[in-house]
């Protein structure tokens, strides 16, 4: 019997002991369904479903009113400790998360620095921002954006939808990454044109479609298509470990992290040389008000390390060998 008391008070529910304090301060079944805006069946149902399981009687009834017995006064005052303690709690719980500011960031691909250099400086000059991210492709961070669960994102201002705002913040020298033995590790500069004897490595489609695009573009602007590697890439390692075999080299900007990977070399592209403007890009609706912090970190990051200038070709050689 004691066992069967227990189990049925952890099944008691909130609503029933709120139920139960509106009844004991009223008295009258009629008065406390009009407080709770519930029909007076439904009261009477949840307060003998609470008798039932604790199994006691709680109240003395009358056709409208009740009063309570022993039991139901001692149970009043522990139910409203109870609620007392869960309205405490939900308000903590409320006034963390207003001092606790709260960012949600989309990020491509662990091996574009970009967006993490961004969230580094972030997180040095505002410690008290909580910063989540998101890895996910720039299509599928257009959309996060539209739908309110993505904050901030990087990508290709000119593929953004119309409600999305951008600021240019880095103009990245796209390159082409190489085995150390390969015939272009030794040049400063890779013409466009020379990759036409090459098998070119793109960014999975899912991932960065912009990027790709522009490379395209960028062949034939110089005369001709790409041939391209037709299998596809989870990740950047598993990029680069192509290049390590040597079967194709990887067309990526300056920005790509496994550029400094043992055993590869990249060299940035010539004839002409061309940068992939990144971008931050939020929802012009979004009401939060950490973007315009992002902003200004990233701005001033990006004066710092002058990404926001066009690289001169001295500049562009020194970027390659780093």
């Amino acid at each position: 019997m004691g066992a069967a008391r227990e189990e049925g008070v952890a099944d008691v529910e909130l609503r029933q002991l709120r139920y139960f304090v509106t009844l004991a301060e009223e008295l009258h079944f009629g008065r406390a369904a009009a407080r709770e805006h519930i029909v007076q069946s439904a009261l009477s149902q949840q307060i003998q479903r609470l008798e039932r399981e604790l199994g006691v009687r709680l109240l003395d009834r009358s056709t409208h009113h009740a009063g309570l017995t022993p039991a139901g006064a001692a149970f009043l005052i522990e139910a409203r400790q109870i609620l007392d303690h869960v309205g405490r709690a939900g308000q903590a719980a409320r006034n963390a998360a207003a001092s606790a500011p709260t960012l949600r960031v989309g990020i491509i691909d662990a091996g574009y620095d970009t967006m993490p250099q961004i969230l580094r400086e972030l997180q040095n000059t505002h410690p008290d921002i909580t910063i989540h991210q998101v890895e996910s492709g720039t299509p599928e961070q257009y959309r996060q954006l539209a739908g309110g669960r993505l904050d901030i994102a990087i990508g290709h201002a000119s593929h953004a939808p119309a409600a999305v705002t951008a600021k240019l913040i880095r103009l990245d020298p796209i390159g082409v990454l190489v085995p150390d033995d390969h015939r272009f590790a030794e040049l400063d500069g890779v013409p466009v044109a020379a990759l036409s004897d090459e098998l070119l490595l793109l960014g999975e489609e899912s991932q960065t479609p912009e990027l790709n695009q522009f490379v395209i573009t960028l062949c034939r602007t110089a005369g001709f298509a790409p041939t391209t590697y037709e299998g596809t890439v989870q990740s950047s390692r598993a990029a680069a470990d192509l290049v390590l075999q040597h079967r194709c080299v990887h067309c990526v900007p300056s920005s790509f992290r496994t550029s400094n990977r043992p055993g590869t070399t990249w060299r940035p592209l010539v004839e002409p040389a061309m940068d992939f403007p990144w971008s931050l890009l939020w929802h012009d609706t979004n009401p939060s008000p950490h973007i315009t912090t992002v902003i200004d970190s990233a701005w001033l990051l990006a004066r710092r390390l002058g990404w926001v200038e066009p690289l001169s070709p001295d500049h562009r050689t020194r970027a390659g060998r780093t």
